[in-house]
């Protein structure tokens, strides 16, 4: 009997996790990839912050100014409220931080996919927000006990500007740091051609590390 050939699992990642792998040092970057190797070939992996995305999504579409985000840690599971509850007061400090809710809106973003060298990372905000003044943000969320580092930040907001025709035309990417209530945008002096090589060094080694892994 011929024994099943199993399919190799190919090196890839998300924002989220390629974001995660290049704030690691040393051999934490090899442990951390191989979580994530495993992840994909047993397809886990949960999302806790859903209805929370979902709540602050709601306050402003309809221009509630927190009214959903204030509502939403009752309405989860007992064993996620006090992580709901630790997320509520930065969210809402950061909501209203828009202005009037009423001059801000929703805006529909879409998923890309970034190519590092042979890598391939899904670029997946969490929605756009779009002002009366016809300004319009990309938003992707830091749901993370530590504020993001510097190269996290850098990593996340190069990476979506870098694919903004595809994820919302005209947007500037905004990292927001949910715990804390502060945004993150791409600093004026950084260099996006120093940028792209270290992160095309970063995918290399991702790439390397992961095949080994196999």
């Amino acid at each position: 009997m011929t024994a099943p050939i199993s399919t190799p699992i190919t090196p890839y990642a998300t924002l989220l996790g390629f974001t995660r792998y290049v704030d690691r040092i040393g051999p934490t970057k090899a442990t951390f990839v191989g979580g994530l190797r495993k992840q994909r070939a047993s397809r886990s992996g949960f999302n806790p912050h859903g209805q929370f995305v979902k709540a602050l999504k709601a306050d402003i579409a309809f221009h509630t100014g927190g009214t959903h985000l204030a509502q939403v840690a009752d309405l989860v599971k007992p064993r996620w409220r006090p992580l709901y509850q630790a997320l509520v007061p930065g969210a809402t400090t950061w909501l209203q931080s828009l202005g009037d809710p009423m001059g801000v809106d929703l805006a529909q973003t879409r998923d890309a996919l970034a190519m590092l060298g042979d890598l391939p990372v899904k670029i997946n905000p969490h929605f756009g927000i779009r002002y009366a003044d016809g300004r319009a943000e990309a938003v992707r969320l830091h749901f993370d006990e530590a504020p993001p580092s510097k190269e996290a930040a850098l990593a996340t907001l190069h990476l979506m500007a870098r694919h903004m025709d595809a994820v919302l035309p005209h947007a500037e990417p905004v990292l927001v740091d949910v715990r804390r209530g502060e945004t993150h945008r791409m600093p004026d002096t950084v260099k996006p051609d120093q940028v792209e090589q270290w992160l095309a060094g970063e995918a290399a080694a991702f790439r390397a590390i992961w095949t080994t892994a196999a």
